[in-house]
């Protein structure tokens, strides 16, 4: 998956310095180094590289370290903070209003996933109460339009566009008007592909802004796009200001950073993140959860959040947690859950330590991995599943007996023991209720 790796490369590189017994500047420079290593070798601008690595040295200045203090939270809260500050611009993009017509309009480089994105942001507010809408205005792609048709025919979202008309202002300018007139709340209008050479498709772009005026302009960056997204990103945004970005098809096996870059040239936020071809593939992007999820360390909040839009039955979970519980009942519960949720290569970023557990698992063989644990937890008595695993600690005997009416190992009991402790500790930390989630930062966490 793009910046998997970086988040592999990342996350090992911290955690070699903060497990290693001396905890000096060299060592910690050579962090640094690796860090940055990764970044760069990723796409990322390496102006923006020199800056964090400047960033980081500033913030854990050896010298003036008091005496006593926890090296390790201080370089972990760190690295965590400026990769946040690299791909969070500070800018609020525009939040669209229930009760009145919100016109979006995409633009993009031609094969960046528009037309897709375009229908899967529709579904993403439908499924929320808003009256969605969609409108194509690329009459230059052959097929652009029955694309759309069968996109927002499988989503049930109603749409308009012409195979007659071949001027895509006025086709934008009629779709506005007539779902404007039967009161849609947001409105989608997908455009033509273009690039920053291409200044006549360029002036249709800014004619296409000033027939439907829209209150939010979202650029569509393919992550594979690499060292040319900051260039291209620039040019866009001189000319239509777009005020979000939408990263598409993280799926894939590319470097991903060039997106990032794209990011801070422009301080352009991002609000979604698509990873996949289904119409459910669309993330709502925050900075933190991002960061968390790069470094392997879950992101609660999006999985909370994706459970609600699948309305899967969370109840008695969410109540252990609001209380700062998690049992093993628990943990079997949320990986029956995972298997209903979609591609687990996805999901398992969500939870805090499944990446790791998973390893670099395809999704089939992740999914065997969790079946043998579910198997594990369905071998448990009451007791056990209802338990917060030490049980197992105090009473060795119980993790044999486990693994062999379950036909796994003491290995993987262990294993998933190790993945409750993380759960738990987590839950711990949100006490309270969800609202604590963004509250804790994310090194915080761990047990």
């Amino acid at each position: 998956m793009v910046l998997q790796d970086l988040g592999r490369r990342i996350n090992a590189a911290v955690n070699d310095l903060t497990r290693s017994a001396t905890l000096d500047e060299k060592a910690f420079d050579g962090m640094i180094k690796e860090i940055c290593n990764a970044l760069v070798e990723a796409d990322v601008n390496i102006k923006l590289v020199a800056g964090l690595r400047n960033s980081i040295k500033k913030t854990v200045n050896f010298k003036e370290l008091a005496p006593g203090v926890n090296k390790k939270r201080i370089i972990q809260k760190a690295v965590f903070d400026e990769l946040v500050k690299l791909v969070d611009p500070h800018n609020t993009p525009y939040q669209p209003k229930k009760g009145k017509s919100n016109v979006i309009m995409f633009v993009g480089l031609q094969g960046a996933g528009k037309t897709t994105t375009c229908t899967k942001l529709a579904r993403w507010y439908q499924a929320r109460g808003f009256k969605t809408a969609l409108v194509c205005a690329d009459t230059f792609r052959a097929g652009a339009f029955d694309q759309l048709k069968q996109n927002a025919t499988k989503a049930k979202i109603p749409y308009y566009g012409s195979l007659t008309q071949t001027d895509p202002v006025i086709v934008a300018r009629e779709g506005v008007d007539k779902f404007k007139k039967e009161k849609f709340e947001i409105i989608i209008v997908d455009t033509s592909g273009r690039h920053r050479q291409e200044q006549d498709l360029f002036d249709e772009m800014v004619q296409i802004q000033k027939a439907v005026s829209p209150h939010q302009t979202i650029m569509v960056l393919d992550s594979s796009i690499g060292q040319a997204a900051e260039a291209q990103s620039r040019a866009f945004k001189e000319t239509a200001d777009y005020g979000a970005i939408i990263i598409t098809k993280t799926d894939g096996a590319a470097a991903g950073g060039g997106a990032i870059s794209a990011v801070a040239a422009t301080h352009t936020p991002i609000v979604f993140i698509g990873t996949g071809e289904h119409l459910l593939d669309l993330e709502k992007f925050n900075p933190e959860s991002f960061v968390s999820k790069l470094l392997g360390m879950g992101d609660m909040a999006g999985l909370v959040e994706h459970v609600q839009s699948l309305k899967l039955d969370q109840k008695d979970t969410m109540k252990h947690i609001a209380e700062g519980q998690f049992t093993i009942r628990d943990l079997r519960d949320q990986f029956n859950n995972i298997m209903k949720m979609g591609p687990l290569s996805k999901m398992a970023g969500m939870i805090p330590g499944l990446s790791g557990m998973m390893g670099q698992m395809d999704d089939d063989e992740g999914s065997m991995k969790l079946k043998r644990m579910i198997y594990i937890c369905d071998s448990m008595t009451a007791k056990e599943l209802d338990s917060d695993g030490k049980i197992f600690v105090d009473q060795p005997s119980r993790m044999t007996r486990v693994a062999k009416g379950s036909g796994t190992s003491v290995r993987e009991v262990e294993e998933l023991l190790s993945q409750q402790k993380v759960m738990g500790g987590m839950a711990k930390k949100f006490k309270g209720g969800m609202q604590n989630m963004q509250k804790w930062g994310v090194w915080t966490l761990a047990p």
